[in-house]
Protein backbone atom coordinates (compact mmCIF):
# COMPACT_ATOMS: atom_id res chain seq x y z
CA UNK A 1 0.00 0.00 0.00
CA UNK A 2 1.62 3.29 -1.06
CA UNK A 3 2.12 6.01 1.50
CA UNK A 4 0.00 9.08 0.91
CA UNK A 5 1.46 12.57 1.34
CA UNK A 6 -0.06 14.53 4.21
CA UNK A 7 -1.83 17.82 3.59
CA UNK A 8 -0.19 21.00 4.84
CA UNK A 9 -2.81 21.21 7.62
CA UNK A 10 -2.11 17.62 8.69
CA UNK A 11 1.62 18.36 8.80
CA UNK A 12 1.07 21.50 10.89
CA UNK A 13 -1.29 19.63 13.27
CA UNK A 14 1.19 16.78 13.75
CA UNK A 15 4.10 19.18 14.32
CA UNK A 16 2.22 20.73 17.26
CA UNK A 17 2.59 17.34 18.97
CA UNK A 18 6.38 17.43 18.50
CA UNK A 19 7.97 20.38 20.30
CA UNK A 20 11.46 21.05 18.96
CA UNK A 21 10.70 19.63 15.52
CA UNK A 22 10.41 22.03 12.60
CA UNK A 23 9.34 22.08 8.99
CA UNK A 24 11.91 22.91 6.33
CA UNK A 25 11.52 26.12 4.33
CA UNK A 26 10.34 24.17 1.29
CA UNK A 27 7.88 22.18 3.48
CA UNK A 28 9.19 18.78 2.43
CA UNK A 29 11.10 17.67 5.56
CA UNK A 30 10.78 17.72 9.32
CA UNK A 31 13.89 17.97 11.44
CA UNK A 32 15.19 18.23 14.96
CA UNK A 33 18.58 18.59 16.66
CA UNK A 34 19.39 17.28 20.13
CA UNK A 35 22.19 18.24 22.49
CA UNK A 36 23.55 15.42 24.64
CA UNK A 37 25.93 15.20 27.65
CA UNK A 38 28.86 14.00 25.53
CA UNK A 39 30.04 12.06 22.52
CA UNK A 40 29.35 8.60 23.91
CA UNK A 41 25.75 9.54 24.76
CA UNK A 42 25.27 11.02 21.29
CA UNK A 43 26.71 7.91 19.65
CA UNK A 44 24.46 5.65 21.73
CA UNK A 45 21.44 7.68 20.68
CA UNK A 46 22.41 7.36 17.00
CA UNK A 47 22.57 3.57 17.38
CA UNK A 48 19.18 3.56 19.11
CA UNK A 49 17.65 5.73 16.36
CA UNK A 50 19.14 3.42 13.71
CA UNK A 51 17.45 0.48 15.42
CA UNK A 52 14.08 2.27 15.34
CA UNK A 53 14.58 3.14 11.69
CA UNK A 54 15.24 -0.50 10.87
CA UNK A 55 12.09 -1.56 12.75
CA UNK A 56 10.01 0.96 10.78
CA UNK A 57 11.93 0.36 7.54
CA UNK A 58 12.12 4.15 7.30
CA UNK A 59 15.40 6.03 7.43
CA UNK A 60 16.21 9.67 8.11
CA UNK A 61 19.26 11.73 7.37
CA UNK A 62 21.04 11.25 10.68
CA UNK A 63 24.03 13.37 11.71
CA UNK A 64 26.33 12.74 14.67
CA UNK A 65 28.36 15.58 16.14
CA UNK A 66 30.56 15.59 19.24
CA UNK A 67 27.56 15.99 21.55
CA UNK A 68 24.74 16.49 19.07
CA UNK A 69 22.40 14.36 17.00
CA UNK A 70 20.35 15.79 14.14
CA UNK A 71 17.60 14.13 12.12
CA UNK A 72 15.89 15.25 8.95
CA UNK A 73 13.21 13.08 7.39
CA UNK A 74 10.71 12.76 4.57
CA UNK A 75 9.36 9.81 2.61
CA UNK A 76 11.24 8.99 -0.59
CA UNK A 77 8.57 6.46 -1.61
CA UNK A 78 6.02 9.31 -1.61
CA UNK A 79 8.09 11.51 -3.91
CA UNK A 80 9.92 13.20 -1.04
CA UNK A 81 6.70 14.34 0.63
CA UNK A 82 5.83 14.07 4.30
CA UNK A 83 3.74 11.08 5.37
CA UNK A 84 2.45 9.53 8.57
CA UNK A 85 5.57 7.36 8.64
CA UNK A 86 7.78 10.45 9.13
CA UNK A 87 5.78 11.44 12.17
CA UNK A 88 5.83 7.89 13.57
CA UNK A 89 9.61 7.99 13.39
CA UNK A 90 9.73 11.43 15.03
CA UNK A 91 7.49 10.28 17.90
CA UNK A 92 9.60 7.16 18.47
CA UNK A 93 12.77 9.27 18.60
CA UNK A 94 11.12 11.65 21.07
CA UNK A 95 10.32 8.67 23.32
CA UNK A 96 13.93 7.50 23.53
CA UNK A 97 15.75 10.86 23.53
CA UNK A 98 15.39 11.55 27.28
CA UNK A 99 16.87 8.13 28.07
CA UNK A 100 20.09 9.33 26.44
CA UNK A 101 20.08 12.68 28.27
CA UNK A 102 19.07 14.56 25.12
CA UNK A 103 17.70 18.07 25.30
Amino acid sequence: MPLEPLSQKDVEDRLRELPGWSLSDDHDRISRSYRLPGHFAATAMVVHVAQIQEELNHHSDLTLGYNTVALSVNTHDAGGALTELDFQLAHRVEEIAPKHGAE
